[in-house]
């Protein structure tokens, strides 16, 4: 990141604006955020509306404030390989619909993650279904790219859920009585219950790594203390994507922006005149050298040839389903099946509420 502040006086390192994707550190390689205000849903589960004019199966247009991604019937992105790395993703509006090659599949949203370790290979589709027929279908999420050390770059996939209520929220209040409302998706924050765990090979899982995912609101005007992280080499980034306005370690900061912040530093945060929003990536760097070709991302360009060359011959296990953009019907209801069969759904599911404004992540 460039644009940096002096950080002997300021614990704010860089600012940048948000583009698409955001830029991310070591250990995290990308971040996606989608906010699409889909239009109300035909009998297809797509837009009811002409797709004139965009570029189907490559549309990242943004035309009418929405796009539809490598989708041409349902909005999304259809069957494609990963390997090296991990998916995280956090649907805060909205219905995800996942398949894989592993025979898992998924539908979730309202503040549920979906936490996928790529591992030696693993491909996958994430198709956005549009369910009201009647209304609009506003989808909006974080998709987040943690890379795997080398010594884990080769481990089985792996495919977990966190439900929308099994994340804690910690709220606080300041001295007037504004809230600030943070989900912990990964990491620890004070005495806020730990989030379920990460996967087993993920970077997250290593006791020392530091890394925290976390989604912050403020309610216009209320301030809120970033508490330092726990390893002095940790890296941070406070991604202020909603919102015009907000005061950052008491520099003021139009949104939107990424500010790379030091790890060792306490920082208060304190909103504009309307509520305001951010998302925190942290963790200690691996610093390893980091080859990327595509959907893999290994440690050297031998090893980019070497996934290639898997994926041709092996297609990382083939893709057993019917189409290369299965959407899972009409029901709202969210579920997962996992590998081998287990099927879950999450406690109290609200048929597959897409907004709940308080408390998703």
């Amino acid at each position: 990141m460039s644009n940096s502040s002096n950080p002997t006086t300021s614990p704010i390192l860089a600012v940048v604006p948000l583009g698409f994707p955001w830029q991310t550190v070591d250990p995290f390689l990308f971040c996606a955020y989608h906010d699409d205000a889909y239009p109300t849903a035909n009998a297809d589960m797509g837009p009811a509306t002409s797709l004139a004019g965009r570029d189907i199966g490559q549309d990242f247009s943004r035309k009418d404030g929405w796009s539809m991604y490598h989708g041409d019937t349902v909005p999304g992105f259809p069957a494609h390989p990963h390997r090296g790395f991990e998916t995280v993703t956090i649907v805060r509006k909205g219905l995800i619909d996942h398949s894989d090659s592993l025979g898992a599949k998924a539908r979730f949203g309202g503040g549920d993650v979906q936490w996928v370790t790529a591992g030696k290979g693993i491909v996958h589709s994430e198709m956005f279904p549009l369910l009201d027929t009647a209304g609009p279908n506003p989808v909006e999420l974080f998709q987040i790219w943690l890379n795997l050390p080398a010594a884990r770059k080769m481990a089985e996939p792996h495919f977990t859920m966190l439900w929308a209520d099994e994340i804690p929220h910690r709220v606080e209040t300041d001295a007037s009585g504004r809230k600030a409302t943070i989900a912990v998706v990964a990491g620890k924050l004070a005495d806020t219950d730990a989030p379920p765990s990460p996967p087993p090979d993920s970077w997250a899982a290593q006791a020392d790594a530091d890394v925290s995912i976390w989604t912050l609101r403020l309610d216009a005007g209320a301030s809120w203390t970033l508490p330092a992280a726990a390893g002095a080499d940790t890296q941070r980034v406070l991604y202020f994507f909603k919102g015009t306005k907000a005061t950052i370690a008491g520099q003021a900061i139009d949104g939107p922006k990424a500010i790379q912040l030091r790890g060792d530093a306490q920082v208060q945060i304190t909103g504009g005149d309307t509520k305001t929003e951010f998302l925190l990536l942290q963790g200690r760097p691996i610093g390893e050298p980091v080859a990327q070709y595509g959907p893999f991302v290994m440690n050297t360009q031998a090893e980019i040839q070497q996934a290639m060359q898997d994926y041709r011959r092996t297609e990382f296990g083939g893709w057993p389903w019917p189409a290369q953009d299965p959407s899972h019907g009409r029901d709202p209801a969210r579920f997962a099946v996992h590998p081998g069969g287990r099927e879950e759904r999450p406690a109290g599911d609200n048929a597959g509420s897409e907004d709940r404004e308080e408390s998703t992540a």
